[in-house]
């Protein structure tokens, strides 16, 4: 019979939970040696391919957020039995292929919008019926761009709540149709949805990009033992093609640090004065590290040592200090390799000198909130002058010292939370956010980590 003993000390995130307000305030050096939280795309895959394997999958360095063991949750809902262990290492049996059975209740993601696009996939090439749903954030994301080509792959949605959004219920297609689909916006996770679709047709399944997207979904097919061809397209894009009903075998998983998750204390570390803070073991993929070569180019301190690679994918520790920055140009070709780290670089682009500018930023209006718009009001609300004109957002850096205040306002969208709280250990009045809840989604051990450092955050009484 299926399982999944999950942790029993992971926090909740906001998902029904009541509201916890915070503040940071300006903190002396932060200082020390950490490894944040796994990496929650590689997470999230991680578990879904070992949902389709035969045999036995090992995960370590799973990132124990909310959002994962919802993911882990729903594999076990469709047949995988999940376990975790007492040294933290997770197992997972897979279903051998076409064994997915169809979930007795609604597969609940809370404000999970990778696993959910992903299992929609995963679902969508399967003779199963299954009902998605999550929490009020999710439930007013946009499911059409995964929805479209799954319909023409064969998928059925039986039900929808309005724009068809959540909560839906889809039934899948054993003899599902391969297809070659360009995507009209940058999106790994309607590409990979696409793809993990594709392990139940017989043909070619084929997604074109225009701009790259993270591949972790096609070095994990590969992992694997899918076959996946990856060929340039046009200036920045590519071409991927994978061959259809693949025999995946289990295969173990080593889950790098989350750059994602990362950028918060490296940003603390750059705006703190006198800080000087190493992050262990960070996946330093070229598709996943445009913060980084943005903050070089505004002046960052940032060395990477011990490179290396695992499981597939290259790490490094990264050296992170005090640094004066300057304002730049982001380019929007970049905004794929650096799409959930844009409301943390804003808060850096307010400490810099001069003007940045980030362009292209159209996606980060379809996020756990309107994150171009929830942005542009903390920075206003903390005395910060910036402009958003169309989907580009400029911050007015004057390369000294930040007013602060609040309180920001978070639309349960953990990344805005950690962003704000950052800003607030270099400003000059402690800057408060609405609620914490959520930050357990992605980052379950910010605070205790932020507090380790040297960083001043407190919630309320």
């Amino acid at each position: 019979m299926p399982s999944a003993e999950m942790p029993s000390a992971v926090p909740v995130s906001g998902h029904g939970a009541d509201p916890v307000p915070a503040g940071a305030r300006r903190s002396g050096p932060l200082a020390g040696r950490v490894r944040v939280p796994g990496d929650k795309s590689v997470s999230h895959r991680a578990l879904i391919f070992g949902l389709f394997a035969a045999g036995e999958t090992r995960i370590t360095g799973l990132l124990e957020g909310e959002d994962v063991l919802n993911t882990a949750k729903a594999c076990v809902a469709l047949g995988a039995t999940v376990a975790r262990h007492g040294d933290g290492v997770w197992t997972i049996v897979g279903t051998g292929g076409h064994g997915l059975r169809t979930p007795d209740a609604p597969l609940d993601f809370g404000n999970a919008g990778t696993g959910v696009r992903l299992m929609m996939g995963a679902v969508a090439g399967q003779d199963v019926t299954a009902t998605f749903d999550g929490d009020a954030s999710l439930r007013r994301r946009p499911m059409a761009r995964v929805l479209d080509p799954l319909a023409a792959m064969g998928v059925t949605v039986l039900a929808s709540g309005a724009g068809t959004r959540l909560p839906l219920t889809l039934k899948g297609s054993a003899d599902t149709r391969a297809i070659t689909y360009e995507t009209p916006v940058p999106s790994a996770q309607v590409k990979s949805a696409v793809l993990l679709a594709g392990l139940g047709a017989a043909g070619e399944t084929v997604v074109i990009e225009r701009e790259a997207t993270r591949d972790h979904t096609e070095r994990m097919l590969r992992h694997f033992g899918a076959t996946v061809v990856v060929t340039p397209h046009g200036a920045h894009g590519r071409h991927i093609a994978l061959a259809g009903r693949p025999s995946l075998k289990a295969a173990p998983v080593d889950v790098p640090a989350d750059p994602s998750s990362a950028a918060f204390p490296l940003v603390a570390a750059l705006l703190v004065p006198g800080s000087d803070v190493v992050l262990t073991d960070v996946m330093m993929n070229p598709l996943r590290t445009g913060l980084i070569t943005t903050l070089k180019e505004m002046g960052a301190d940032i060395t990477e040592i011990a490179e290396r690679t695992e499981g597939g994918e290259r790490v490094a520790d990264l050296r992170v200090r005090h640094s004066r920055l300057r304002g730049v140009t982001v380019p929007p070709e970049r905004a794929p390799a650096m799409i959930d780290e844009y409301p943390v670089l804003a808060v850096a682009a307010a400490f810099a000198q001069g003007d940045t500018v980030m362009q292209g930023l159209a996606e980060l209006r379809v996020k756990e909130s309107d994150r171009l718009a929830a942005v542009a009001d903390g920075l206003a609300a903390c005395g910060i002058a910036h402009t958003v004109a169309g989907d580009d957002l400029t911050v007015h850096g004057r390369g000294g010292p930040v007013r602060g205040g609040g309180p920001v306002k978070t639309h349960m969208d953990h990344r805005i939370a950690m962003s704000f709280l950052v800003l607030g250990l270099a400003c000059e009045d402690e800057v408060k956010v609405d609620d914490i809840s959520f930050i357990a989604t992605s980052f379950p051990s910010f605070l205790p980590m932020m507090r380790g450092l040297g960083g001043e955050i407190e919630t309320a009484s």
